[in-house]
């Protein structure tokens, strides 16, 4: 009975997952509203995806909330942007804490508002001991950008002699990425039927499996959530070990 209850329990999690949300204007334009409804509607399912992610013991969840090509949007549309990201700083961090999520941000934050960057600090270091899950939000974020920087760093340690370049390494690299000390991630989502990975995580994603989900943003539910990792489950991970 014992070896049954094991072939028959559920496959873990996969550890880390990302998330491109994408859709909230299409939401809003389909609706008649302003795209900025679309956003606090999108806001609201970034919560349905934190409580999901924990109620199914995902370790780290990232999302691509504000890319580095995002602040070319209309100035009253980044404005907006702005503002509800400083409400989701100021209302839902006392509720991450509560669950055990440790909140953390990657990106070029020195492109916020110095106010921003202050809630983002506070945030960090509010909920830096708690190890449910790590949610980790992408804003003024670019691949491109971050290993360019990456490159930049590990230039001026070889000039300043901390590191010889025959020395540099994956491993050495990745030290100077935004996400050092996260792993990759396992499992990339993107809703709204776009089929591109938009600048997000391009060295972190060499190794993920991709699911496409027609699905706005704003309306993206647990169900779809489990969907998409059932279909990640579906799938062989080879890491390139051996073909098809």
């Amino acid at each position: 009975m014992k070896a049954l209850s094991l072939h028959n329990q559920a496959p873990s999690p996969p550890a880390h997952v990302a998330i491109i949300m994408d859709g909230n204007g299409r939401w809003a334009g389909a609706r008649g509203l302003p795209r900025t409804a679309g956003h606090k509607h999108g806001a609201e399912s970034v919560k349905r995806a934190v409580r999901s992610a924990v109620e199914m013991g995902i370790s780290f969840l990232t999302l691509y909330g504000f890319s580095s090509e995002n602040w070319k949007r209309p100035e009253a549309e980044v404005n907006d942007l702005m503002g509800l990201l400083r409400f989701y700083l100021r209302s839902e961090i006392a509720s991450l804490h509560e669950q055990g999520v440790r909140f953390r941000v990657i990106g070029e934050r020195q492109r916020l508002a110095p106010d921003i960057v202050a809630l983002i600090e506070d945030a960090e270091r509010q909920t830096a001991a708690n190890c449910i899950l790590t949610l980790v939000i992408a804003l003024s974020y670019g691949g491109r950008r971050e290993i360019a920087r990456a490159a930049q760093d590990l230039v001026r340690e070889a000039q300043s002699g901390v590191l010889k370049p025959e020395d540099i390494d994956e491993r050495s690299f990745e030290r100077h990425l935004f996400t050092a000390g996260i792993p990759d991630p396992d499992l990339l989502i993107r809703t709204s039927g776009e089929k591109r990975i938009s600048n997000f995580l391009l060295w972190q994603l060499a190794y993920a499996e991709f699911v496409f989900i027609d699905t706005l943003w704003p309306d993206f539910s647990k169900q779809d959530f489990q969907a998409a990792i059932e279909e990640y489950h579906a799938r062989e991970r080879r890491y390139g070990a051996s073909g098809g």
